[in-house]
């Protein structure tokens, strides 16, 4: 089941103007932010069977974001970026 409702989808033009205007990437990570937190409490809540686990996946994405909105510019840290070595 997850961790409740389906998040909106980012369209190919949200991720475009996410490249070109930092305010427009930070309010977009600040909102994903936001539904991940508000679906983690309800998962607390709520848990299903494999709801350890998909708590545990979830805060680690909610630390990622948290980190990349605070990082200057809301870009994600050489750390999270596709061209850091695994």
């Amino acid at each position: 089941m997850g961790l409740g409702k389906a998040f909106a989808p980012v369209t190919t033009d949200d991720l475009d103007r996410a490249r070109r205007d930092p305010q427009f990437r930070r309010k977009l990570l600040q909102q994903n932010l936001d539904e991940l937190l508000t679906a983690i409490k309800g998962a607390r809540t709520h848990p299903s069977g494999d709801g350890t686990k998909l708590i545990r996946e979830a805060v680690e994405l909610a630390v990622r974001l948290a980190e990349i909105i605070q990082n200057d510019g809301g870009r994600p840290s050489a750390l999270y970026s596709s061209s850091a070595p695994d």
